[in-house]
This record gives structure tokens, C-alpha cells and sequence, in this order.
């Protein structure tokens, strides 16, 4: 039986890149979403069976939309992670050349990766946002023009266009980390990782130190704090946590029960097999 996969699209995106590198699926398998958001309702509401979405990464940090939809549009579990080395290029016309470039479409994340090579080599020339970076070579391949895109060697390959430069990033070792969510927690494999999210009853002094002593006083590594809004109140704020170990793991089930009876809330975003590999 075959598993459908929902990724950040159209074709050609990093998200659909570090999907094929990372399992073997049949692209008939795959279902292109138009943003991180669709993508994770689509499996929360049993449109597909799994998701892929971006959710760190290290130039520009967190992927905000991918942490907010997890927390409060959906129910599901991260499975799996991925991580990519991302290079990005700069992608045009056949014969349009550096020099004639009007617009820069892309990704907000792939154009804030790329700011300095911007801004020196091609100053004043405006950059507009497009939902991911597929769709922004996409609608190079589809006007007319001196537009230019950034976006993967897959995209531009796809729709036929030429790569102007090659490892455009401000960064050259520039990692993405993607989530596989779903519905089916992952067994324990003795190398895992756990994510949370914490909401506390107010913001007050030693708010998150309660959160935090759990977690020391039982020696548990935390690899990622973020404060998110709740979306309820200017300065009201909720904890995504992720962890070293697996919620089956004694001392992480206990600090995750003692923090229960401490703070507002604690919703379980899952436990996964940890991945130091880094797919290229």
C-alpha cells in the first residue's frame, strides 16, 4: 500500500529535494501543497498520509509558520527529521544575463540566505516574495523578462532555465532541518529527540525557570528554546522545547509529568530518531 507524502511545492522545491534524497518513494506518491500551512492541515485532516515541511534553519533560524501550525492548527507527531545542506542559485531566461536582472523572486527564507550577495551584486534591484522557491522559478519560466529566481538545480532544470550562479548563500554551510509529521509516534531507538511546547498560566518572573529546572535537575540536554505569542495577548507567550531522549525514556516522562502539575500546558509534538547526517 502506498503512503502519500504532502510537500511544500510546486515541483522542485528544497522540500521536495530532501524528500527523494532521504526515502525511496515514487513520485506519483508525492502531493504538492502551496504552503507549509497546507501541507501540515492536508495531513492533519487525512488528505495524505505524512508531511514534509521546513522548521529550522541555520542562517535564519526558526521557520515560524511550520512551528505556529504545529502547535495550534493541527494534532499530529514529528517522525522524522531531515537535514540538508542547501545551495541556493540564481536562476533566469536563457540569454538574460546578471547585469540585465529587473526582480528577484523567491522564498522569504531563501532570499533572507542570500541578503549579502544581494546587496552587492545586485543593489537596488527589488526583491519580492513568492510562497516557496519552486514556484518563484516557475513564474520566471512563465514571464517574460529579465525576472530572476532563486531556487534549486531541480527547478531550474524542470522548467528549462539557466542557472546564472551556483552557492549564492551568505553562509556556505547552510543546513535546512526538515520535519516528516503524521499520526504514527515513532518507536524508541535509543538516539532520539523530544519536542514540546509549553504554555504557562502567566507571564511572571521565574515563569520559564520552572520549566527549566525540570529538565536540569534530571540532566536532560535541551538542543532548541523558542518563545512563540499564543496568538491570545500582546506578551502572553508559550515554550517550544526540544530535548536529547524519548518520551519513553524515564527521566523525560517524568520532568514532562512534574512540569504538568507546574505550568498551564504541555502538548507533545512527539518523539524521533535524532540525525547528526547531513544529506547533500
Amino acid at each position: 500500500m502506498s503512503v502519500k507524502i504532502g510537500y511544500l511545492g510546486p515541483q522542485g522545491t528544497f522540500t521536495e529535494e530532501a524528500l527523494l534524497w532521504a526515502m525511496q518513494l515514487d513520485e506519483k506518491d508525492l502531493v504538492p501543497y502551496p504552503t507549509e500551512q497546507e501541507v501540515i492541515f492536508a495531513v492533519d485532516r487525512g488528505k495524505v498520509d505524512k508531511g514534509i515541511v521546513p522548521i529550522e534553519n541555520s542562517i535564519e533560524g526558526s521557520v515560524n509558520v511550520t512551528l505556529d501550525t504545529l502547535t495550534f492548527g493541527a494534532n499530529l507527531v514529528i517522525e522524522r527529521e531531515i537535514i540538508v545542506l542547501v545551495r541556493h542559485n540564481l536562476i533566469a531566461r536563457p540569454r538574460v544575463k546578471l547585469k540585465d536582472i529587473s526582480l528577484v523572486i523567491s522564498h522569504p527564507q531563501a532570499t533572507a540566505q542570500c541578503r549579502n550577495y544581494l546587496v552587492k551584486n545586485l543593489p537596488n534591484v527589488p526583491v519580492v516574495a513568492a510562497n516557496s522557491t519552486a514556484e518563484a522559478v516557475k513564474k520566471v519560466a512563465e514571464q517574460e523578462g529579465s525576472m530572476a529566481a532563486i531556487g534549486t538545480h531541480l527547478a531550474a532544470r524542470i522548467y528549462d532555465l539557466n542557472i546564472l550562479e551556483s552557492d549564492i548563500q551568505d553562509f556556505k554551510d547552510n543546513k535546512t532541518r526538515f520535519v516528516l509529521v503524521g499520526k504514527d509516534p515513532a518507536p524508541r531507538t535509543g538516539n532520539d529527540k523530544t519536542s514540546v511546547v509549553c504554555f504557562i498560566y502567566e507571564d511572571r518572573p521565574g515563569s520559564l525557570l520552572q520549566i527549566l529546572q525540570e529538565f536540569a535537575y534530571r540532566y536532560i540536554n535541551l538542543t532548541k528554546i523558542q518563545s512563540r505569542p499564543t496568538k491570545k495577548a500582546l506578551g502572553d507567550y508559550c515554550f517550544w522545547i526540544d530535548m536529547e531522549g524519548h518520551l519513553e525514556d524515564e527521566v523525560i516522562s517524568s520532568a514532562l509529568k512534574c512540569l504538568k502539575c507546574k505550568i498551564r500546558d504541555v502538548k507533545i509534538l512527539g518523539s524521533y530518531p535524532r540525525t547528526d547526517k547531513v544529506l547533500e
